[in-house]
C-alpha cells in the first residue's frame, strides 16, 4: 500500500495559484494511478484530476484549462499545479493512488488532505 502525504494548501484570493504536492512511499509509486479528489462542505467529494503510469491524465470539467496534474517520478511526489483560484475551488483536497490504471473505482491509498481556500 502506498502512504500519502499532501502539503501546500493555504489561503488565497480569487485568481490566485497554489501548488499541492503529494509525498508518497511505500509501495511502487511508478505504477500507480495518481489523483486528486476534494470535498467542499456539505458536498460529496469528487475527483478532480488523475494521471496514470504511463502520463494520459483526466481532469473535471469544473477545473479544466485551470489545473495541471504532474508526477516526478524520481521524487515519488505527485503534484496540482492550481490557477485562476476561484471560491468555489474552496475544499478539502485529497491525494489518491490506485493500483493499476482505472481510477474509476475506488482509491486504494488516501493522504490525510490539505485545506485550500480561496476569498473573494
Amino acid at each position: 500500500q502506498v502512504q500519502l502525504v499532501e502539503s501546500g494548501g493555504g489561503l488565497v484570493q480569487a485568481g490566485g495559484s497554489l501548488r499541492l504536492s503529494c509525498a508518497a512511499s511505500g509501495s511502487i509509486f511508478s505504477s500507480n494511478t495518481m489523483g486528486w479528489y476534494r470535498q467542499a462542505p456539505g458536498k460529496e467529494r469528487e475527483l478532480v484530476a488523475a494521471i496514470r503510469a504511463d502520463g494520459t491524465t483526466y481532469y473535471a470539467g469544473s477545473v479544466k484549462g485551470r489545473f495541471t496534474i504532474a508526477r516526478a517520478e524520481a521524487k515519488n511526489t505527485l503534484y496540482l499545479r492550481m490557477k485562476s483560484l476561484k471560491p468555489e475551488d474552496t475544499a478539502m483536497y485529497y491525494c489518491a493512488a490506485w493500483r493499476g490504471s482505472d481510477y474509476s473505482g475506488s482509491p486504494q491509498s488516501w493522504g490525510q488532505g490539505t485545506q485550500v481556500a480561496v476569498s473573494s
